[in-house]
């Protein structure tokens, strides 16, 4: 089984999705985490927007990357460029590691249907990103 890591700044919005996704695309084949460089709770709006597509990621926790120091990954995966720019060392030896940044819909400021649109948006992208990178490598 692979392990795959998903990291982002917070670990409360895009790479939750992520792991939601992966977590589905993977049927059980790999194991995925996710993580942060810094913790700032699970955000509210990720979880609903994720459940409008059936995806239940509403148990999952924001963790800090330094957790995760003792399991060797596979994949990393970095969804923002904050991330992948000040992301300590993760001993994972050869770990593919692949970035994509995606806008962070949580900085949107606006009226309640713009906000929503934003992050349906990146859901979409995150979905569309997660399925392809499930069909490359497992």
């Amino acid at each position: 089984m692979k392990n795959i890591l998903v990291l982002c700044t917070g670990n409360s919005c895009r790479s939750q999705m992520a792991h939601g996704y992966l977590s589905l695309f993977s049927k059980g084949k790999a194991k995925i985490y996710s993580a942060g460089i810094e913790t700032h709770g699970l955000n509210k709006n990720a979880v609903s927007i994720m459940d409008d597509d059936g995806v239940d990621i509403s148990n999952h926790t924001s963790n800090n990357v330094k957790e995760y120091d003792a399991i060797n990954f596979d994949i990393i995966l970095t969804v923002c460029d904050h991330a992948h720019e000040n992301c300590p060392f993760i001993p994972s030896k050869n770990a593919i590691r692949l970035h994509h940044n995606f806008t962070d819909p949580s900085k949107i400021i606006g009226t309640k249907e713009e906000i929503e649109n934003a992050f349906l948006k990146t859901r979409n992208e995150i979905k569309v990103y997660c399925e392809n990178l499930i069909d490359s490598y497992l």
